[in-house]
């Protein structure tokens, strides 16, 4: 629940501490010893998306003889899957390449690929600024991997980042190796036809394609019968999903799909992400009542309080509207449900006024926390083209730190309206301080610790809320 923040890294660690692991927030897959001849190692960054995607590459390179390991040390193919959502997240990988080449001199023959938006957005520029690259394939080309490698394996690099209106990997059936083995990741869709200002998503991942319906289902009933407990439906914006068989005799929206999914099973959790404020409706805030196995949270990202910004940044709404959704949000589902958001602080031509405004929005709103950054222009994107970024770095950093603050005090004063209430909370596992305690997520989506007693990973327990902080909730088990 912690916002992340465009800040510095400073990493004083040793070449051989650094190689080892990442320097930052990621994924790594994990090992699965199958006895095959040769390992892989993924590091993911960013969305969820690329997680869910490093598990469908998971399952293409398994095919292809490939068991994965979490030490970097054993591997013979290195994939980082990148993003490229802001210029920090793009450096991470660039210095990340600088400590893999410790095991690569010492491996000369490993294999070294950048998969994801980083991949497509820079191409064959990373082939030729970064020497230890060996191969760069886009979101859309991971069905191509096995011939790229075997192009690698042939002394040539290697690149694909075609993008395609067709490709959704419905037919492939993603290894779980990033799970806790409660909670998996089901991508729905992928691309994006909103073409925000700021946004490099749809010129990385593409148009917008939503996934057969039935095959969604079937991921998830699998899951179910494999012991998870709760899925989250991701896309770019989970709103637009929008299914039609072939033959025209069939159509699926999301507000339906939901319906289908939680039905499955009452005892599992369902989860989505992202929804887009001019996209999301009444059809969904009530099948979301309708269903207690549908989590009452919602990821609905603001970006900004006023509707001139909102303009500039092509968000397709205004304050008015926004203001409406969460109104929606609150009369259907109740005070209770969670409301998280995005953040961006000091877009171009933003004044302090218009600053003021989305503070104002965080108090009508009174997000339960929220993801915040201040604006990073990105090339090729709509605003890089058209407009000029021109508030400091120190205006940025100043709107940034008043965000953060008032959220932080909004998110405090959220958990304390949990105190004294018993929530049904899903077991992930121990918490991160204490083998003796145990940490979970109720339905609005925020982290439970509580003491462990005889519960394990999996379990649904009652937890009455004795304490909180600004991002956790802390109680007992209850009967």
């Amino acid at each position: 629940m912690k916002p992340i923040l465009d800040l510095d890294f400073i990493d004083n660690r040793t070449p051989e501490q650094a190689a080892a692991t990442p320097s930052c927030d990621t994924h790594i897959t994990k090992d699965s010893n199958t006895g095959r001849a040769r390992k892989l190692y993924i590091e993911s960054y960013g969305c969820a998306m690329n997680f869910s995607d490093s598990e469908i590459v998971s399952s293409i390179m398994f095919e292809q003889g490939f068991d994965t390991t979490a030490d970097i040390a054993q591997a013979d193919l290195v994939f980082l899957n990148t993003c490229s959502i802001r210029e920090k997240a793009e450096q991470t990988v660039r210095n990340r390449l600088g400590q893999i080449n410790y095991h690569k001199k010492r491996k000369p023959g490993m294999v070294i690929g950048i998969l994801g938006c980083m991949a497509e957005r820079l191409k064959k520029s990373l082939l030729e600024e970064e020497k230890i690259v060996d191969l760069v394939v886009g979101p859309d080309a991971y069905r191509d991997l096995p011939n790229l490698i075997s192009e690698v394996d042939g002394g040539q690099k290697a690149v694909n980042v075609l993008l395609s209106r067709e490709e959704t990997y419905a037919d492939i059936n993603p290894i779980r190796l990033n799970s806790n083995g409660v909670s998996a990741f089901i991508s729905i869709m992928r691309g994006c036809d909103n073409m925000c200002s700021f946004c490099v998503v749809p010129f990385t991942r593409g148009r917008e394609r939503s996934r057969d319906a039935h095959s969604i289902v079937r991921e998830a009933k699998a899951l179910v019968e494999q012991g998870y407990k709760e899925v989250t439906l991701l896309g770019q914006n989970v709103d637009s999903y929008k299914w039609a068989s072939e033959d025209g005799t069939e159509s699926v929206n999301f507000a339906q799909l939901l319906e289908m999914v939680a039905l499955l099973s009452p005892d599992l959790r369902v989860r989505f992400s992202t929804s887009h404020p001019k996209d999301i409706t009444d059809e969904v805030l009530y099948t979301m009542k309708k269903y207690d196995n549908i989590c009452k949270y919602i990821h609905l990202p603001a970006q900004s309080g006023n509707s001139r910004v909102l303009e500039l940044m092509n968000r397709t709404y205004d304050r008015e509207w926004y203001i409406n959704r969460v109104d929606a949000i609150r009369a259907i589902l109740g005070e209770d449900c969670g409301i998280s958001s995005d953040m961006i602080a000091g877009f171009c031509t933003e004044t302090e006024e218009e600053h003021q405004d989305t503070l104002s929005l965080m108090d009508y709103v009174q997000y339960d926390y929220s993801y915040m950054f201040f604006y990073s222009e990105r090339p090729g994107t709509l605003a890089a083209r058209k407009l000029e970024d021109d508030i400091p770095l120190e205006v940025k950093k100043r709107r940034l730190d008043e965000i953060i603050n008032k959220q932080r005090e909004t998110s405090l004063a959220r958990n304390k309206r949990d105190i004294g209430k018993v929530h049904k909370v899903l077991v992930e596992g121990p918490s991160k301080k204490s083998e003796e305690q145990l940490s979970g997520r109720n339905d609005q989506n925020k982290v439970v610790i509580f003491d462990k007693k005889h519960y394990k990973k999996g379990d649904y327990v009652n937890v009455l809320v004795t304490d909180c902080s600004v991002g956790t909730l802390f109680g007992e088990a209850v009967d």
